[in-house]
């Protein structure tokens, strides 16, 4: 399975259709970048509007011609699109173009797409994908809403006092993480849902506890579920998905 352009995608207004937009949210509806970037990129003098220099708060008009240096950026009859990416362990999660081995050397297609939080180099399974910038920000503003549910295994059998704390909360880094849910798999293995996203949390936790995580896998988020994907591999969602993960923001 491959990218983007192996499946069908859901058909977004044209901007003939729309009415003038910021040209931060221009970006970032086309999937160039988040807005936040975009704002760096207007900053910083690169972004063009008809070859005059776009500055914070320029507006574009159907029809416009927008431009980062030499890349033409068009919103006009852009698919939304929204993967589901089974991240080996080993792949690395960034837009580094000047890095190896990283998520985007296993999607095909010329579309531009933007992973939706992330997993560290250690860590394999499900993460998601899409070309609609500002979607991608409401899921990350709101990722506290969503469920992760992850598969972990640790370096040595654990405890109940292990599962009480995960259940309570364990301070990591000063602050106390919210109640996580947990099921025993085997005397090292479990699984784990969190409703937080903060850096290598999971591990953290574990480690606050006196335990090494040896594997971590993301099987779910929100209503996604990773499924019998393989590593490597990617999906389209499916209508519903997309529906009820829409409906969520």
């Amino acid at each position: 399975l491959g990218g983007p352009h192996c499946f069908l995608a859901e058909t977004s207004v044209s901007l003939s259709h729309m009415e003038r937009m910021r040209i931060n949210k221009y970006l970032s509806g086309a999937g160039y970048c988040s807005r936040r970037k975009a704002d760096t990129l207007i900053e910083k003098g690169i972004v063009y509007i008809n070859g005059y220099r776009a500055e914070l708060g320029s507006v574009v008009d159907p029809g416009d011609e927008v431009r980062v240096n030499d890349d033409f950026v068009s919103i006009e009859g852009k698919q939304d699109i929204y993967l589901a990416f089974h991240k080996p362990e080993g792949v690395i999660v960034t837009a580094d173009k000047e890095a190896d081995n990283t998520v985007y050397d296993y999607l095909n297609g010329d579309e531009r797409v933007i992973y939706i939080g992330r997993l560290d180099v250690n860590s394999c399974g499900l993460l998601l994908f899409t070309n609609n910038g500002d979607v991608a920000n409401k899921l990350l503003r709101s990722e506290e809403e969503h469920e992760k549910e992850y598969v972990v295994r640790l370096n040595k059998p654990y405890t109940r006092r292990f599962l009480e704390s995960m259940r309570d909360g364990v301070v990591i880094e000063g602050r106390i993480t919210k109640p996580a849910r947990i099921r025993k798999m085997n005397t090292k293995m479990c699984k784990l849902i969190i409703t937080e996203g903060r850096n290598r949390q999971i591990r953290k936790m574990c480690e606050a506890l006196g335990y090494e995580v040896t594997f971590l896998k993301r099987t779910r988020f929100g209503n996604v579920k990773l499924g019998d994907l393989g590593p490597g591999n990617s999906r389209m969602l499916t209508k519903t998905e997309r529906r009820e993960l829409l409906a969520s923001l």
